[in-house]
């Protein structure tokens, strides 16, 4: 140890020290000693004596800011620079002391669970699991700070550090000085740790409310840190991160937020915005927003907000004063916007780039809106994805038609499922019919049409924008475009559409292309689907079972295909439609709520099943959504297991904010149990039970 470890301690503390350092091995990487003080004002002395390891110390002082222990004093020492840092013999002596926030117990129980989690978490750092061993922390504290009801607002207050080189020959020392508040420490270690500085040593000394901590550190090769611009980016991430620790809380994730704010901040290095916005950066509105964003999807943080970096921070700034990111756009001002832009360049590669350029950021904001605006409804959001791809793919259409050259004909585009019910949500794909008429074309054109339109449409993961033609007559044996002729034999009777085929098409409408040509698809529609023809309830109601026999895990939920998903109300619905739509062209809408709202002044759906099946629907889409933003996959609708911590992140993404994270994801386990009931109690008793 540094010759100050032997002036600070008694030879009776170190001879302790040394007892303990004899107990660790493999199953023990720490050992722990607890005195409570003599004062007997809920004072102890934390003695930890352990393996030396990278971010040792902030995981200390994350728990015990999370058992409500509050850091007033200590002493932190590790072998001297003369020991090799690789060595598996380095040792620590961290000596804390410590008082308890009001309220909080830590009487024997807590403390051998205090150890527990200590010699846990000490595994995984000797395992080289640095960032599992951080992120199970940040979990485990702002769960504790929610049930200590302990807000981490201290943390917003200013930060003052400085480095010295001259006070050491081994180590830089940092001065760190801000009013002493609750997990100070830990959001200042945990920042050193994020960015790979070694702490060598710690004072901590605290004093009228006010802490001046000193640390002798070192960056990860061991090398003091002396260059200027070295010691200003450290400076700022340490504040920052002091600030974002204050709302972790807030995050739907809080490890994910910490981990991401950690990319956010290399991407901020990287980049120079102006001092309007890095001020915004500073405020407690901006990293709420920020702690929101970063704290709901790994997917989110890899896909789109490291893409858009630069559109990130000028549209949470516009968030924070209360103005619209950028509000949904309409279909004719999506339409105008990208006409502009696609008027800039020549050539089809260009005008592709284009189209895919703005499709992306369309949906980024788009979808930043939808997790961060509060006054932003799931059928707004529809809504704006729906029209940003019906513009998208009549660009599409039109860039390709073009490409090709001349040709006799009419080409259109009709829209199946969420798509073409204007019910697209986070990640929803497209799912797509081609239909030509080819008035002496050949058909291989508006084949090699279909096939290009496919290509120029760009999607960067499974689920947003990607294309699927499934829906199109006879499946993957079939065409990829469809001759108008060929589609009304096979929607026809006596044509080869199978009875779950004519269901579908219940959601088939109209949206780019030749609209002539496409009106006349939708007037075939419903002509085909509202016939009068009698309608398989055997074959329909067997497929539904089959779904949730062959689709859904054993002993698992999927909230699309178990018994009460939402597949149940969709088809109700769509069984409904079937039955009646000859009679009320009301009912004839690709819609599932407005077809819902019409069965309900039909009075084909009474007050009590509305009441059941409509709110049931909007939770159970927020429930998907909420799904596809942590997966980024839109097939992945398996519920998490309930006391997993993505169950319990999901809870948080949908409003369950209780004091416990347990608790809100118990009620929201509670919630989807009896919405799914009900749901699927209405189906049987609708159309089972009748059948």
């Amino acid at each position: 140890m540094d010759e100050d470890y032997f002036s600070t301690f008694s030879p009776k503390e170190i001879c302790t020290h040394m007892k303990m350092s004899t107990g660790l091995d493999s199953r023990h990487r720490v050992q722990v000693r607890i005195d409570q003080q003599a004062s007997g004002a809920g004072e102890f002395e934390v003695v930890i004596v352990g393996f030396d390891y990278l971010s040792e110390f902030s995981i200390f002082c994350g728990l015990l800011s999370a058992f409500g222990l509050d850091i007033r004093a200590g002493d932190i020492y590790s072998f001297s620079k003369g020991v090799d840092a690789r060595s598996s013999l380095r040792k620590i002596v961290d000596v804390f002391r410590v008082g308890l926030k009001p309220g909080v117990v830590f009487d024997q129980a807590r403390q051998a669970e205090f150890q527990e989690q200590l010699q846990t978490l000490a595994n995984l750092l000797a395992t080289g699991a640095a960032d599992q061993a951080r992120e199970r922390l940040n979990r485990f504290l702002t769960e504790r700070v929610e049930t200590m009801r302990e807000p981490l607002t201290g943390l917003v207050h200013p930060i003052e550090i400085r480095f010295d080189n001259a006070l050491s020959a081994d180590w830089t020392v940092m001065e760190a000085h801000s009013a002493d508040t609750f997990a100070l420490l830990y959001a200042i270690s945990n920042a050193l740790a994020m960015q790979g500085v070694y702490i060598h040593k710690v004072k901590i000394r605290g004093e009228g409310g006010e802490a001046r901590d000193q640390f002798f550190i070192a960056d990860r090769w061991c090398h003091r840190i002396q260059d200027p611009a070295e010691q200003d980016r450290l400076r700022t991430t340490v504040a920052m991160i002091k600030q974002f620790t204050r709302f972790l809380p807030e995050a739907p994730d809080p490890a994910k937020a910490m981990r991401h704010f950690d990319q956010f901040l290399d991407k901020m290095a990287e980049e120079k915005f102006p001092d309007h916005v890095m001020s915004f950066l500073a405020r407690e509105d901006g990293m709420n927003l920020l702690a929101h964003l970063l704290g709901s999807s790994d997917y989110l943080w890899e896909e789109f907000l490291s893409i858009h970096f630069r559109e990130l921070l000028p549209s949470l700034e516009r968030m924070a004063e209360r103005k619209p990111i950028r509000r949904f756009a309409d279909a004719a001002e999506l339409r105008r916007e990208l006409r502009s832009r696609l008027e800039q360049v020549s050539g089809f590669e260009e005008k592709k780039s284009v189209l895919n350029r703005f499709k992306d950021d369309q949906v980024f904001y788009i979808d930043v809106r939808h997790l961060l605006d509060p006054g932003a409804t799931l059928i707004e959001f529809s809504q704006s994805l729906t029209e940003l791809a019906e513009v998208v793919i009549d660009e599409a259409v039109k860039i390709c038609s073009e490409h090709a050259g001349s040709r006799a004909g009419s080409f259109t585009v009709a829209g199946l499922g969420k798509f073409g019910g204007r019910e697209m949500g986070y990640a929803s794909d497209l799912e797509l019919l081609f239909v030509h008429d080819d008035q002496g074309a050949r058909d291989y054109f508006f084949e090699s049409l279909a096939h290009k339109v496919v290509e120029t449409i760009e999607f960067r993961t499974k689920g947003i924008f990607q294309i699927d033609l499934r829906l199109r007559p006879y499946g993957d044996a079939g065409a990829w475009s469809v001759p108008y002729e060929e589609f009304r034999r096979y929607y026809g009777p006596g044509g080869a559409a199978a009875p779950f085929e004519r269901q579908a098409l219940i959601k088939l409408r109209w949206v780019a292309g030749d609209e002539s040509l496409g009106r006349k698809v939708d007037a075939h529609r419903d002509a085909f689907i509202y016939s009068g023809a009698p309608w398989d309830w055997e074959n329909a109601l067997h497929l539904r079972q089959r779904q949730i026999r062959e689709l859904v895990k054993r002993g698992h939920t999927n909230a699309k295909y178990s018994a009460g998903g939402i597949i149940d109300i969709e088809y109700a619905v769509q069984y409904l439609q079937l039955l009646h739509g000859q009679h009320h062209v009301e009912l004839r809408v690709p819609n599932t709520l407005e077809a819902l709202d019409a069965l309900r002044k039909k009075n084909i759906v009474s007050e009590s099943e509305y009441g059941i099946l409509q709110p049931a629907y909007l939770f159970l889409r927020n429930l998907i959504d909420a799904l596809r933003i942590v997966r980024g996959d839109a097939s992945d609708l398996l519920l998490p297991e309930q006391t997993s911590e993505e169950f319990k992140s999901l809870a948080r993404r949908l409003g369950y904010r209780d004091d416990n994270r347990t608790i809100g994801a118990q009620r929201l386990a509670t919630d989807i149990r009896q919405r799914m009931k009900d749901v699927h109690s209405v189906f049987v008793t609708r159309f089972m039970k009748s059948s």
